[in-house]
This record gives C-alpha cells, sequence and structure tokens, in this order.
C-alpha cells in the first residue's frame, strides 16, 4: 500500500498499483496547470463515505510507494482514468480493464 499525501495535512492510502496509474494520470494534468477535481471512496473502516479534492498546480502532492519497483502502467486505465479526470464530475477511480478490454478499445494502439 502506497500513500498519497494532499498539502501536507491528508494522506490516504491506496494499492501501489491504483496508486502509480492515479500518479500518472495527475502529472500530466498538473504538468499542464489544470485544476480538477479527485473523489475515492474510503474504506468500511472510516467514518466516512467518501472523500474530494481540488488537485492545482499550486497544492502540494506527494506519492509513496510500499514496492521497491514501479508497477507496469495498463494504457487503457490511464486513459479511462484521463479521460474521467477531463469530465465535470473529475477523477474517480474506476476498475482497471482487463487485456482483452484494452485490445477491443484499441487502447495502447499508434
Amino acid at each position: 500500500m502506497g500513500t498519497l499525501t494532499y498539502d501536507s495535512k491528508l494522506t490516504v492510502s491506496f494499492d501501489d498499483r491504483v496508486l502509480a496509474h492515479l500518479q500518472s494520470v495527475i502529472w500530466s494534468k498538473l504538468r499542464r496547470g489544470e485544476c480538477f477535481s479527485f473523489t475515492w471512496a474510503e474504506s468500511s473502516g472510516s467514518a466516512f463515505g467518501r472523500t474530494s479534492i481540488w488537485l492545482a498546480p499550486h497544492i502540494p502532492i506527494a506519492f509513496e510507494y510500499f514496492g521497491g519497483r514501479a508497477p507496469r502502467l495498463n494504457p487503457a486505465w490511464v486513459q479511462v482514468l484521463t479521460k474521467a479526470a477531463n469530465s465535470a464530475a473529475g477523477l474517480v477511480i474506476v476498475p482497471e480493464p482487463s487485456e482483452s478490454d484494452a485490445r477491443a478499445s484499441g487502447a495502447g494502439s499508434p
């Protein structure tokens, strides 16, 4: 489990694989100077059902990973997460598409 730390005040844990895909999408949007929301469901042990944050280039964010190796990114998942981040609802975590879904959608194709 890795962690995302937002504005030095909020730290949340995500699976390293999920976190790597989120980082790819978040860095891409922030690098272009884009602001957007990110909402996720909390674990059942939390007092809250979900959390939303506003991501902007001037707000500090850090990604820390438990594992020493970077997970291989699934281009189809990055594409789906980016589409969500570009929507009015903002970035939300959606299930990772399977390899067959990625081939059928043409993700990763030139």
